[in-house]
């Protein structure tokens, strides 16, 4: 598996959105103000929040006032979403996913390592929520269950 900057920094963005939500939602976060607690270069980072709406993850809201919030609580959100927003597949081969690698002869069985591989990754990221991630000082309340899957 390779960590993109793009997934890097979604995965950051994401983290920062949930970590200023109050109880109850309603909190919004700017992308600027995202682009600079996290060091992102905002031209960047609006593609990838375009990516997350997209998916669902993120909703947004214009004006002065408006801003980004979670679509759906941080423990309902896992980082194989993330990553699958703005990346795609989890594992490639040769720029491809994992499943669409095909091997004849000797190395035939690559093919079965790749999709091994790529199930135990996609069972580490989607066990995972922003919620298990979130500090305890930054957690909303109410955010600290794990989803069950």
């Amino acid at each position: 598996m390779y960590v993109s900057a793009r997934s890097d920094y979604a995965l950051r963005a994401m983290l920062a959105v949930a970590a200023s939500a109050p109880v109850g939602g309603g909190g919004l976060v700017k992308a600027g103000t995202l682009a600079d607690t996290q060091g992102i270069p905002l031209s960047f980072l609006q593609g990838i929040l375009v990516d997350l709406r997209r998916a669902g993850l993120l909703v947004s809201h214009r004006g002065t006032e408006g801003g980004y919030a979670l679509a759906r609580p941080a423990v309902e959100i896992s980082v194989g979403d993330v990553l699958r927003a703005v990346g795609g597949s989890l594992t490639t081969v040769r720029g491809l996913p994992a499943e669409l690698a095909g091997y004849a002869g000797v190395a035939t069985g690559l093919r079965d390592v790749w999709l091994a591989v790529h199930g135990a990754i996609a069972l580490v990221v989607d066990r995972t929520t922003l919620a298990d991630l979130l500090s305890a000082e930054h957690r909303p309340a109410g955010a600290g269950e794990t989803r069950a899957r």
